[in-house]
């Protein structure tokens, strides 16, 4: 397992991290039960995995309490862990300044921690990112002298949401939204190293579909029945064009993923993980890099075959 910087007073991350939102009661997808969180947790730790990444509103709190109760007795020196603001365990939406502490306290406590590596904000708004016209960044800048957190940031989907908040606050993390299918993030990767923001780079599988195993014909009955029909199809085509260009059927998880770990503005890489042979294939990620010319083949991809279709979520 290889380890980049993430923040300062932190240890280097493992380059995959581990997504805890499948560890939650009521993660959307198939249900974990807390025996099996724990244990993959576990596992996890046994690959070297390092970086943990949760939420109050996966599994209603669950999440963080199962993630909890897997790393008691763990050097916490060793370890780093993300959490949000913004959906509460309750599942209620909240991004007002004067519920960020009473959001961070109830982490903790189901964390049995005394303090956050970094808490980031949840997918807000765009009006929620100036750092100029909100206060929520002064209430995070007493959070960190208060020995609360080391740093703070925000889960983002585009590049103007990025400069924005970048330009504005002093954030040091961004969960970035960059798979080989959504690849605007990457323009602001060079702002974020130039200002030392570590970038966790999120749904690296674009919700399965860069697993190959979706196709026009499939349909959905969990979080991903968002998707029209028109949009499977969109997608399926597109898919099979990213399986021309990696010359693969087999192993598209680890050369979509690798496609993630090859941009050094990126700390780690968070791909679901619902069960050990996941977990496994995703790890192995980090065995098989890909060739520049193939990255560039895939920006390539992006920029004329995919860009200004902006596909949804």
């Amino acid at each position: 397992m290889k380890y980049n910087r993430y923040i300062e007073k932190a240890p280097l991350v493992s380059e995959i991290g581990l997504g805890a939102w499948q560890l939650g009661k009521d993660s959307g997808w198939q249900g974990m039960s807390q025996k099996e969180a724990i244990e993959l947790v576990h596992h996890a730790l046994d690959f070297g995995i390092n970086f943990f990444d949760t939420a109050p509103i996966y599994g209603y709190g669950s999440s963080e309490e199962r993630l909890g109760k897997a790393l008691k007795g763990v050097d916490r020196n060793t370890i780093v862990i993300n959490t949000k603001f913004g959906h509460s365990s309750s599942g209620a939406t909240d991004f007002e300044s004067s519920s960020i502490r009473e959001s961070l306290e109830g982490s903790l406590k189901r964390l049995h921690l005394d303090y956050i590596d970094s808490l980031i904000i949840h997918n807000p708004p765009l009006s929620y990112l100036d750092g100029n016209k909100n206060d929520h960044y002064e209430i995070l800048e007493r959070l960190i002298d208060e020995g609360k957190i080391k740093a703070y940031g925000a889960s983002l989907d585009t590049y103007e949401e990025m400069k924005l908040f970048m330009t504005t606050t002093n954030a040091k993390v961004i969960e970035a939204f960059f798979n080989i299918l959504h690849q605007d993030c990457a323009r602001a990767f060079d702002l974020a190293k130039e200002k030392q923001v570590g970038i966790i780079a999120k749904i690296p599988l674009d919700s399965g579909w860069l697993s190959g195993k979706y196709s026009a014909e499939s349909t959905f009955h969990d979080i991903r029945s968002r998707w029209s029909k028109e949009d499977i199809t969109v997608r399926a085509k597109l898919v099979n064009r990213v399986k021309e260009i990696l010359h693969s059927n087999n192993n598209m998880v680890q050369k979509a993923i690798a496609f993630c770990l090859a941009y050094d503005a990126v700390s780690t890489v968070i791909p679901g993980n619902v069960n050990l042979a996941q977990l496994t294939t995703n790890v192995e990620s980090t065995k098989h890099p890909i060739s520049k010319e193939l990255i560039s083949t895939l920006e390539e991809f992006y920029r004329t075959e995919v860009e200004h279709l902006s596909l949804p979520w």
